[in-house]
């Protein structure tokens, strides 16, 4: 596939929208409304006793507040391990001597090209918290199983936060992947 259009239809401080029309080399077409964002960076950030902390915040899109792992979006020239940095920071207050990359993925790749970068964060110090001006965050912390009892009761409907539980038991679980992560960033 090879893209014959591209129309920049909104443009604004998070992202972007096109409407692109893509051709293969039989004729086939597939015209779409992108959703153009710069990626964002997703952290889990974990305390010595195991327990993860969260942020709830309400989101106008899903119109409810959420209980979700903290993330931000990747500025212009950042790394993704950058923006993890920044954003725990001005979230939460708390920075991680050692960051490990579980994952990079797309969110919803029908229809927006946000690439999301989690990462776990350990070895945390608290700090003060620098939310923006429109954000009102709390914080939580939550253990394994009480992380299972919101997912199992529909509290948490968040997809990255989901994924980063289960991506963060199977680190947890499999001595291959720490080992292969110990040659992740520390900073």
């Amino acid at each position: 596939m090879k893209v014959i259009s591209s129309r920049e239809v909104l443009k604004n401080k998070l992202f972007s929208v096109v409407d692109e029309v893509a051709r293969d080399q039989t004729g086939f077409e597939i015209h779409r409304s992108i959703v153009r964002h710069p990626g964002s960076a997703v952290m889990m950030a974990v305390n010595d006793e195991e327990r993860v902390l969260l942020v709830r915040q309400f989101r106008l899109p899903a119109e409810q507040e959420l209980w979700e792992l903290p993330a931000g979006r990747i500025d212009p020239g950042e790394s993704a391990l950058a923006a993890a940095k920044r954003e725990l920071r001005e979230e939460t207050g708390f920075e991680a001597t050692e960051w490990i990359q579980l994952a990079s993925f797309w969110a919803s790749p029908g229809y927006v090209d946000e690439k999301m970068n989690l990462f776990l964060a350990l070895g945390l110090t608290e700090g003060q918290q620098e939310p923006m001006e429109d954000e009102r965050i709390e914080l939580g912390w939550f253990g394994k199983d009480e992380l299972k009892q919101m997912i199992k009761r529909d509290e948490i409907k968040d997809g990255k936060t989901l994924a980063g539980y289960f991506l963060w038991l199977e680190y947890l679980a499999d001595p291959s992947w720490k080992a292969g992560a110990a040659s992740s960033a520390k900073s």
